[in-house]
């Protein structure tokens, strides 16, 4: 893949607005917050986005809760327990669901660091750096 400003990763295509409303929910599953979401966060520029968003969280949360050695059913408990769920709204049935992949993330750890770094996707990331840039000036 070259360089070029002009290639973007199709997640942060602006080609398709977002829809209104578009949100990704994260929800402590320790119930600390009963059912009230721990932050919601916004400013994702496609549902591909919040996916993505939400997929790495979720699998970045699920793998810090596993122990070297533990059985899936293990992890799937610790994380019910201790981790933390990323739902994404206002995508209707685009929306990406945590219970799709969950079996499949205890069964095994994340291969590549990517798997998991949901940091890097996310929208305050580049509200940060605007603000940034703008104290610079």
């Amino acid at each position: 893949m070259s360089g070029s400003d002009d290639e973007q990763d199709p997640i942060f295509s602006e080609s398709i607005a977002a829809p209104s409303g578009l949100a990704v929910r994260i929800l402590d599953l320790s119930g600390a917050n009963g059912s009230d979401p721990v932050e919601v966060v916004r400013g994702f520029r496609g549902i591909a986005h919040a996916n993505a968003f939400a997929r790495r969280y979720v699998r970045d949360s699920l793998d810090r809760c596993r122990s070297r050695g533990m059985a899936p059913d293990a992890v799937l408990q610790t994380w019910f327990t201790y981790g933390e769920d990323a739902e994404v709204v206002g995508a209707g049935d685009e929306a990406w669901k945590s219970a799709t992949e969950l079996h499949a993330f205890a069964e095994a750890k994340a291969d590549d660091a990517e798997e998991r770094n949901w940091r890097i996707l996310d929208p305050r990331r580049e509200e940060d750096e605007e603000e940034e840039e703008e104290d610079e000036e």
